[in-house]
């Protein structure tokens, strides 16, 4: 069995491959990340609609759902009335 050696053309090919694996790695676990949560965005929004529709809250629940879930979640800045207010609109179009 030969050993690689650090500084010869296959290690550094292996070297090559192994960076590539990694960096796909990583777009693939972003993309995902970024799949689960425009889908979550678009269930929070349109259930903030559902219920404003069905049950007849007003647009003050938006405050009372962005502080609630700030304080679930603080390491989140997500759920800022804005940004909830987007997901809202999100579902909506």
């Amino acid at each position: 069995m030969t050993d690689l050696l650090p500084n010869s053309p296959d290690y550094a090919l292996w070297l090559t491959s192994l960076k590539l694996r990694v960096e796909q790695a990583r777009q693939r676990a972003a993309l995902s990340v970024n799949r689960e949560l425009i889908g979550l965005y678009w269930q929070i929004g349109h259930d903030i609609l559902e219920r404003q529709e069905r049950q007849g809250w007003g647009a003050k629940v938006i405050d009372r759902l962005a502080s609630d879930l700030k304080a679930a979640f603080p390491d989140m800045r997500s759920f800022s009335p804005r940004n909830l207010k987007y997901m809202r609109a999100f579902a909506e179009a």
